[in-house]
């Protein structure tokens, strides 16, 4: 087992997440515990949890940013440890968050961090590929889908766009590349109904240097 302090203690927090550090800091500690033994998270990344994936999850769901509205159902593709889904349904209690994994031993620790850190009423794990989801009885479009570390813009959209209500959001965790990934994307995300795409970088108070996402609305079928 990893200890506390080799993750690291919680650095100062803003205002809206100080309220749910104990919950932060229990599932950063199962990240650095069974999520690095079950190989969902690298060794080496212990000790930047907090920066590197905790905060650079959480600030994207800051409701001053208006990125992710109040008392959305968010659907997040190819979840893995929980980042961000496990970090926005800790961090904002008004969403229902819904963890799509087709990894078996990644969707059982999902199941077993919503368990352990008391997220049964918000957070569930649904265990498929995203393009499946949509055939399974009782689906319901999603309000926003994200991703983080998935896969490049133009195709993650063809995974994502066909889960969300008209009107929609995709707010998608990226790196330095995101400009080049906007580019490369624009045709794709024209012929998906993918509308008002935009980067953003939030955060950069809070994690150096911010994260960047990529946004785009779902529009109207023609």
């Amino acid at each position: 087992m990893v200890s506390r302090e080799t993750a690291g203690a919680p650095p100062p927090l803003p205002a809206w997440l100080a309220g749910h550090v104990g919950a932060l800091s229990a599932f950063t500690e199962l990240l650095a515990d069974v999520g690095v033994t079950r190989g969902l998270i690298g060794p080496r990344e212990v000790p930047r949890l907090w920066e590197r994936h905790i905060l650079n999850c959480a600030v994207v769901a800051d409701p001053a940013e208006g990125l992710i509205p109040a008392g959305a159902r968010v659907g997040d593709v190819g979840s893995g440890a929980g980042l961000p889904g496990l970090v926005w349904a800790i961090c904002r209690p008004d969403l229902q968050v819904v963890m799509i994994e087709p990894l078996l031993r990644r969707s059982t620790f999902l199941s077993e961090a919503i368990g352990e850190l008391g997220l049964t009423e918000r957070a569930q794990v649904w265990r498929g590929r995203a393009e499946e989801i949509r055939s399974q009885a009782g689906f319901t479009p999603f309000d926003v889908v994200t991703a983080r570390a998935v896969a490049p813009l133009d195709r993650l959209i063809g995974w994502t766009v066909p889960l969300l209500a008209v009107g929609g959001s995709l707010v998608a965790l990226k790196g330095s590349s995101a400009e080049q990934e906007l580019r490369d994307a624009e045709a794709v995300a024209h012929a998906a109904g993918l509308t008002a795409l935009a980067i953003r970088v939030v955060g950069a108070g809070i994690v150096d240097p911010g994260t960047t996402v990529i946004t785009g609305v779902r529009r109207a079928a023609q």
